[in-house]
């Protein structure tokens, strides 16, 4: 399916204009819409591909940028120590509160969008893997894909290092997809057996599925990519997806 992108829009959120990045289908009509949450580097290359192939698979694809109220709108951080040093600094300054009301208005202005149905999904990666974990707390969101999922077993998301991830786990109505890399050394072992074990004790519809990968094994960009599993991985949240959002259409 051919795609449009390079389009974007500044929308309201309560701590300032956040830039979000709309990927979709160039074909006429209305399409399930996916609001997908970057790593802390924000709007990579390689994010961009990735919410481009989703859109080629006949979804709106929105990507917001998490760090809107201290970076420029339009930045990047670079894939090097510099970019993540940064990352990994602003993703403790930021209210856990302020990540929320993100997600909420990033899901109203999907919605909002006129080629988009109205059906929602979300998608995320390394901090963003977390974000979508909470952003599948709002009622409206019907199916969620987490990768690797930073922080979540260590309760360490936003300013104060305290967030209540864990504990909202039965606000998550919708089908959860978690992947991820048994060579992660952010998520190790127990940390992943807390996360699954919280899952399975509030009964969530959820599948789990760990690969031999490292952190970042669906990266197209750097030692870490790992191919092969990064297109199982594809093939199964395209999978979630069509399932949960376009069914019944």
């Amino acid at each position: 399916m051919v795609i449009k992108d390079g389009e974007y829009e500044d929308i309201d959120t309560p701590t300032g204009k956040m830039r979000s990045h709309i990927f979709r289908p160039a074909a006429p009509g209305k399409y399930p819409g996916i609001v997908f949450y970057s790593e802390i580097f924000q709007v990579t290359l390689p994010i961009r591909r990735t919410a481009a192939f989703l859109a080629g698979h006949g979804f709106v694809v929105t990507v917001p940028e998490v760090y809107h109220e201290f970076e420029p709108l339009g930045c990047v951080l670079g894939y090097d120590q510099k970019g993540a040093d940064r990352g990994n600094e602003l993703k403790i300054a930021k209210e856990v509160s302020a990540y929320d009301s993100d997600s909420r208005a990033s899901l109203d202005h999907l919605k909002r969008l006129p080629y988009c149905s109205g059906k929602l999904g979300v998608l995320g990666i390394c901090l963003g893997g977390h974000l979508a974990f909470r952003a599948a707390m709002n009622p409206d969101v019907l199916a969620t894909a987490c990768f690797y999922a930073t922080d979540i077993h260590k309760r360490t998301l936003g300013k104060g290092l305290k967030d209540n991830s864990l504990d909202r786990i039965p606000e998550i109505k919708g089908e959860l997809l978690m992947i991820w890399g048994r060579n992660d050394p952010h998520i190790p072992q127990e940390g992943r057996e807390i996360v699954y074990k919280a899952l399975a004790k509030a009964e969530r519809n959820f599948t789990w599925h760990e690969f031999n990968g490292a952190h970042a094994f669906m990266r197209d960009e750097g030692a870490r990519y790992d191919p092969a599993n990064a297109w199982i991985c594809q093939g199964l949240m395209v999978g979630l997806y069509k399932r949960a959002l376009t069914v019944g259409e």
